[in-house]
């Protein structure tokens, strides 16, 4: 890697400001418990497919794969699917880069697919379920419909990855704290050194009273009982030297606002 260019100085020493003001990520949450009121984050769209994330959560997906450059996506979660879209997306830009890169002619090159993205729920809606069908990236994507923490899908998960090299993780389905816990134990172990396993909607914990009471809608989560309790657990069960993860708090604070908290795992051993 190359000395850094001055903009790359300069965002470095902006993010480390971010980092160490304290005001900065109150008014951050501030605003995201705004928009949420608004349902905001399910105004969006991926290639043609609804995706209910945070722009600065896709811009986040976008700067991990780029960064670590992973083989194999697995998705706990699909709704409408415009979340597997984009990591496969993401992927087909990659295979299409490395075609460029082993090409002599720019103008002409053929793309193998060596990427691909499974996506795991326990109910594919079957409108959602044409539609991703009929997409032109369908080819880049397995998805699996059955439990998550279901030993006949973890098993076929943990066999179709023995095939990649680079395996990132993205954890988005049912937010029970048990639920969390019992996929990350089977999905964690399976994320490459130097990949990323994401906890998403770990923010629940940290909404207030009022925010939390949008949130729920008489969903079985909330404060006390989420993805971040969850985490939090997980990690700290892990013997010392047998895997371990490493929180990116620089992107966190580059993006603002994230549904994530302390969940951009970047797994160090």
């Amino acid at each position: 890697m190359g000395a850094k260019t001055e903009h790359e100085k300069f965002v470095d020493e902006n993010i480390s400001n971010m980092l160490s003001d304290g005001s900065y990520f109150k008014t951050n949450q501030t605003h995201l418990e705004y928009l949420l009121s608004k349902n905001y984050h399910y105004n969006f769209e991926w290639f043609g497919r609804p995706i209910i994330q945070l722009p600065q959560d896709i811009y986040a997906v976008q700067n991990m794969v780029w960064q670590t450059r992973p083989d194999l996506i697995i998705e706990c979660g699909i709704a409408h699917g415009g979340s597997i879209v984009l990591s496969a997306s993401l992927m087909a830009q990659l295979d299409m880069l490395d075609a460029m890169e082993n090409s002599s002619n720019q103008a002409e090159f053929t793309v193998r697919k060596k990427r691909h993205v499974v996506g795991i729920d326990i109910d594919i809606r079957e409108h959602n379920k044409r539609a991703m069908e009929a997409h032109q990236l369908e080819k880049y994507w397995t998805l699996v419909e059955g439990s998550s923490i279901d030993d006949d899908v973890i098993n076929a998960i943990g066999t179709l990855s023995k095939d990649y090299n680079r395996v990132m993780v993205l954890l988005d389905s049912n937010h029970t704290h048990d639920h969390v816990l019992q996929e990350l134990k089977a999905y964690a172990p399976l994320v490459s050194k130097d990949c990323y396993l994401v906890v998403w909607d770990s923010g629940l914990e940290d909404l207030s009273d009022e925010a939390n009471k949008l949130v729920e809608q008489n969903r079985p989560w909330g404060r006390g009982n989420n993805p971040k309790t969850a985490m939090l657990e997980y990690l700290e069960s892990l013997d010392e030297g047998e895997m371990s993860f490493e929180d990116n708090k620089a992107l966190r604070a580059k993006i603002g606002i994230s549904a994530a908290s302390d969940a951009f795992l970047l797994r160090k051993t």
